[in-house]
Order: structure tokens, then C-alpha cells, then sequence
């Protein structure tokens, strides 16, 4: 089964960056794309809500018109899904992907990523979604379980995406982390660009040997390569740093102990993701 890229889209006012990204990386990576809609067909109202004093039969009446209200609502979602899917597929191919898929499912998001995670080479998908609230530093509830559920790199987007021209790295020394240059060091997906490694945290000799040994593997695999450890709060250390040198893209680990990778622990899938105004590469 051939990995792929796969990007999940809905009517919000992400799916655009999210067809622009997914295009780049499908494009970087020599990886098929896939556009994934998913129709959440969950009903939108309960028998338990139509309890009350009237008879019998206007009951089941009833029950009845709302039954058959839900089937046309199914089949609306499902025709602006397959629009919403036509017009991701015609942006990525202006974007310079090669044949575009599109998939759509019944579902919920979660499961549905669950169940094609084998197929999944890199996810994209966006800050929020179409039923979130608007504010700007709101985390969609799917993206946290999306995060917590599956085991694959993940880009999330902002409301715009571009081709980032210089990334940085959020580096701790930890396995993840490792694991995030080694595969920063040998992927396609980010050739001629720029690396950032950065350390929060003490000017340790563990953090200097850490740090070498970071910009050692990412030069040697023929990247560009600076780092910096810096001592702070990690948002707020992170967050500068981005702004000093013009950081496009984040990459991060998901999960873990250190004082990084706390930021998706727990009910903080926090400060890094809500306030980030750029794309996120998140690492399990």
C-alpha cells in the first residue's frame, strides 16, 4: 500500500491553506495525494427531546418528519462535501499536483483518520474546524484528538499557507526529538531549506552536546544549520526566536515529559498551537 498525503477538508476557512499545503508537501515528498471529507451523519435530534403531552400518533408523525428531515440534511452534507472535494482537487492541481484523489466517508473524523492511518504518510489538516469558534487563538476539538489518536507526522495550517523558506526545530535532547532530526536530516520535504534547531533550557554541557550533535546530523545530511539555547518559558522563548529570524514553519514533538513536549499533555494542547500563526509539523 502506497503512503500518501493525506489532507482532511470541511467548509471551513482553513481547507484553502490546507489544499495549498498538502499540494507542497505531496510535491516535495513525490507522494500521491489524497483530499479526505468526512460526513458526520450523526442525528440531529433525539426521540428523548419529543417526550411531552402530546398523542401517540403526532408522536410517530413527528418522529417521522424529523427522520426524513435528518436523510436530506445527510444528502446536502454529502453534495457540498463532494463540491468542497472537486474544488480542493482543481486548486492542487493549480497548485502543480499530479492527479489528486478524493475520498469521502460517513463518519467522524477520528475514526475515519483511524481506520486509513496505514495509508497515511503525512496528514494535513487545519487550525480549526468548520464548527469551531472563530476566535483567532481557538484550538479545533478535533485537531487535539487527531493529535492524541494517531501516529503519523501532522501538519497543521494557519488560515494562509506558503512554502516555508526557513524552519525551526523545538529540540529537547528526547527520543522524539532525535527522531525529528533524523527524519528532518533524510526527507525530501524540506531540501534547500534552512534549519533552526532550538534548545529551551539551561546552557548545559548535556544541552551543547545535544545541540551539536543536532546541527552535526543536519549538516552532514547537506542542510543549512543553526541553533541557539535559550533560556525562558517555551512559548513565549519559542515564539521570540520565530519572530527574530523569520521562522515560516514549527517542528515539535507530540508527546512526552519535557517542558516541550508538555504542551500537548494533558489540557494543554496549548500555547504553542493556539497562538502559532504558522504552520506546526507535529512528530510522534
Amino acid at each position: 500500500m502506497t503512503e500518501q498525503v493525506m489532507a482532511a477538508i470541511d467548509g471551513s476557512q482553513f481547507s484553502e491553506a490546507v489544499c495549498d499545503a498538502a499540494a507542497w508537501a505531496s510535491l516535495a515528498l513525490s507522494a500521491p495525494l489524497t483530499f479526505l471529507h468526512v460526513v458526520d451523519n450523526h442525528p440531529q435530534t433525539a426521540e428523548a427531546d419529543l417526550t411531552g403531552n402530546i398523542g401517540l400518533g403526532s408522536r410517530e408523525h413527528l418522529l417521522e418528519e424529523l427522520s426524513h428531515l435528518d436523510e436530506q440534511r445527510a444528502k446536502v452534507a454529502q453534495e457540498q462535501g463532494r463540491l468542497m472535494l472537486k474544488a480542493a482537487r482543481e486548486r492542487a492541481v493549480a497548485d502543480g499536483a499530479a492527479e489528486p484523489a478524493t475520498r469521502q466517508r460517513n463518519g467522524t473524523l477520528v475514526e475515519t483518520l483511524e481506520e486509513l492511518e496505514e495509508e497515511i504518510r503525512l496528514l494535513v489538516v487545519g487550525k480549526r474546524g468548520e464548527t469551531a469558534h472563530q476566535a483567532r487563538e481557538h484550538l479545533g476539538s478535533n485537531l487535539e484528538r487527531v493529535v492524541r489518536t494517531l501516529h503519523r507526522p501532522i501538519l497543521m495550517v494557519p488560515e494562509a499557507f506558503t512554502a516555508p523558506q526557513r524552519v525551526m526545530l523545538a529540540f529537547d535532547g528526547s527520543q522524539t526529538t532525535r527522531k525529528g532530526v533524523e527524519m528532518l536530516a533524510r526527507s525530501p520535504l524540506f531540501d534547500g531549506v534552512p534549519v533552526h534547531v532550538v534548545i529551551v533550557g539551561a546552557e548545559t554541557g548535556d544541552n551543547r552536546s545535544q545541540l551539536d550533535w543536532a546541527l552535526a546530523t543536519l549538516r552532514d545530511a547537506g542542510h543549512e544549520a543553526e541553533g541557539a539555547i535559550r533560556a525562558g518559558e517555551v512559548e513565549a522563548t519559542l515564539r521570540n526566536y520565530q519572530q527574530e529570524h523569520g521562522i515560516e514553519l514549527l517542528v515539535m514533538g507530540a508527546y512526552g515529559h519535557s517542558r516541550i513536549r508538555h504542551l500537548l499533555v494533558g489540557s494543554s494542547t496549548t500555547a504553542m498551537l493556539r497562538k502559532t500563526t504558522i504552520p506546526v509539523l507535529l512528530l510522534r
